[in-house]
């Protein structure tokens, strides 16, 4: 049997993250050994989700997986990012022996996906994007189908109503969604914050706080155990 190759996973917290590391599973050739996720470090979050630390840790066990923790600064460039990817890289290589992959779950975004092969590939990285292409309508509904549980935890209000923020990734909202919104978010329209799904080994218990609109624009609302 041939050896697998092993994964980093890049994990933000949201369904696309998490639906990847379900359809990485699937395969034979493949190995996720562990995720990777970078967090502002004067509030100790997911920056465009917003997701606690806490609720991070907790979807890492439900996932049987080590979590890796790459800081960078609130107001980030890309020149901070990579510093910040590279050190936590760097680290991820040495623990894991012939490491030199990291999947992310985008699905799209032509440019999003070229800025990450071309600074992964400048340290000797790979990037691996099983969901890319997939359409997205479709994409939406077999997470739903699959027993994934997600609810809204951002909206961005210059393209969707902050009235979305906190509603279930559900059929109901993909039937209110406006004619011009991506199903899935990509456009930065939404981001999510998964509790169950066939990537954990348990559901995980979250209550939904407050909800709170930041620079003006995006729509919060707060997740926690």
């Amino acid at each position: 049997m041939a050896e697998r190759l092993p994964i980093l996973l890049a994990w933000s917290g949201g369904k696309d993250a998490a639906w990847t590391l379900h359809v990485l599973r699937q395969r034979d050739d493949v190995d996720v050994v562990g995720l990777l996720t970078t967090l502002t470090d004067h509030d100790q979050r997911v920056s465009m989700q917003g997701i606690r630390r806490t609720v991070l840790h907790a979807q890492a066990r439900a996932s049987g997986l080590p979590l890796i923790e790459a800081m960078i600064p609130a107001r980030c460039t890309n020149e901070d990012y990579a510093r910040a990817m590279a050190a936590a890289l760097a680290d991820a290589a040495q623990r894991w022996p012939g490491l030199r992959t990291m999947a992310f779950g985008d699905l799209f975004l032509d440019d999003v996906r070229a800025y990450r092969v071309q600074s992964l590939g400048k340290i000797g990285w790979d990037v691996l994007t099983p969901l890319f292409g997939a359409d997205t309508g479709a994409l939406a509904r077999q997470m739903i189908d699959g027993g994934m549980r997600a609810d809204l935890c951002c909206v961005d209000t210059q393209q969707l109503d902050a009235r979305f923020a906190g509603h279930a990734f559900d059929r109901a909202l993909l039937d209110a969604l406006p004619t011009g919104t991506d199903p899935c978010g990509e456009n930065g329209e939404f981001h999510t914050c998964v509790s169950a799904g066939p990537m954990f080994d348990a559901p995980l218990l979250l209550a939904q706080g407050d909800t709170e609109l930041r620079d003006g624009r995006f729509a919060f609302t707060d997740y926690h155990l």
